[in-house]
């Protein structure tokens, strides 16, 4: 059968197609694990400004398919989840949920009083930046850190009227931190532990428990204010707490070096924008609450820097550091004295 000009050229621009090598292929899909559910500052910050970064400084080539509220895994699961890798290729590890893993990142809450917004960001970074202990912690669990996110300051929910935070001295209080649960009973107060769970409130209403020393967007988030409806905050109260957003290590290094690049650009536009969303976000955690009727009061700067005096933080640190090195852990004191200087260096 003759074919025609116009055929003729439509069949040699096909086998033309079909000789010729792919030149788009499809998007790599990270899927990720969260425990908290999308919702909170945290959450939507990773979702919505780093996640959307990554996918433009890498034109589309990743993709993040992310899974929150503990649907892929649980707080204390999700280390060994994505340092397998098979569930999932990135997750939030929570260093307070792996303390056996990474003893070292236990150090950041020992402080009473540190830096908040743009500075908090700019320490925590610098931290995994410049102290290779952290690095070595990481690398010995198979994952590679990608993003920092970071945590509110510390607040005081109390069921009775606070003046001041020496009026906890001979209440009860439950922290769920260790190194607060030191400050507490260093102040005058009986820290008590429990699980964190309907337990709580019923504690509080009984008055078996006087009140909670918790991170402010928990205690605004799950409503503690409407049983302990009285609140002394400050931006100044360390909580001290980072969620370390780590890549199972076999991803990472499969990733092209391109790719690599555009999630390392992608970190540091986040990074610029996340202190300032911070603090907005905390001004208006502070404007709901009282709002709803919450007595809340933010503590002077010397009222902080009396709260800090108290807790005697220093010895707690020096026990921490000797019960580490017992362990085996040999690095505890000189990684403490590096983090200690860069606080100090911050705080200036």
């Amino acid at each position: 059968m003759q074919r025609t000009p116009v055929a003729r050229t439509m069949l040699a621009v096909f086998l033309t197609a079909l000789l010729m090598p792919a030149t788009v292929s499809a998007a790599q899909i990270l899927k990720y694990s969260d425990h908290e559910p999308l919702g909170g500052m945290r959450t939507r910050f990773i979702k919505n400004v780093f996640f959307a970064e990554i996918e433009k400084e890498s034109h589309g080539r990743l993709k993040v398919d992310s899974h929150w509220n503990s649907e892929l895994a649980r707080s204390y699961d999700a280390l060994a989840v994505v340092k397998e890798g098979k569930v999932a290729d990135m997750a939030i590890v929570v260093p307070e949920y792996t303390a056996k893993e990474f003893p070292l990142q236990q150090i950041f809450k020992s402080f009473p009083v540190g830096p908040t917004g743009d500075k908090q960001v700019e320490f925590f970074r610098k931290a995994y930046d410049t102290i290779p202990e952290f690095q070595v912690e990481l690398a010995k669990q198979n994952v590679v850190n990608i993003f920092l996110a970071t945590g509110y300051p510390v607040a005081f929910f109390s069921t009775k009227p606070l003046d001041t935070l020496s009026d906890i001295k001979g209440t009860k209080w439950r922290s769920a931190s260790f190194w607060h649960q030191d400050f507490l009973k260093n102040t005058g107060a009986t820290p008590i532990s429990m699980p964190w769970g309907e337990g709580i409130y019923a504690a509080l209403k009984a008055g078996s428990l006087d009140g909670l020393m918790v991170n402010v967007d928990s205690g605004y988030e799950l409503n503690v204010h409407k049983t302990a409806s009285h609140v002394l905050i400050s931006k100044d109260l360390w909580l001290g707490h980072v969620y370390p957003l780590v890549m199972n290590k076999n991803t990472w290094d499969k990733l092209a070096a391109e790719d690599k690049q555009a999630i390392q650009r992608a970190a540091i536009k986040a990074y610029q924008t996340l202190g300032s969303v911070m603090d907005s976000s905390f001004g208006t955690m502070v404007s709901e609450l009282s709002k709803n009727g919450v007595q809340i009061r933010q503590l002077s700067s010397d009222e902080v820097a009396h709260w800090e005096t108290t807790t005697h933080y220093q010895q707690v640190q020096e026990k921490w550091v000797k019960e580490q090195e017992n362990k085996g852990v040999k690095e505890a004191g000189a990684t403490m004295e590096k983090v200690t200087v860069l606080m100090k260096e911050t705080m200036k």
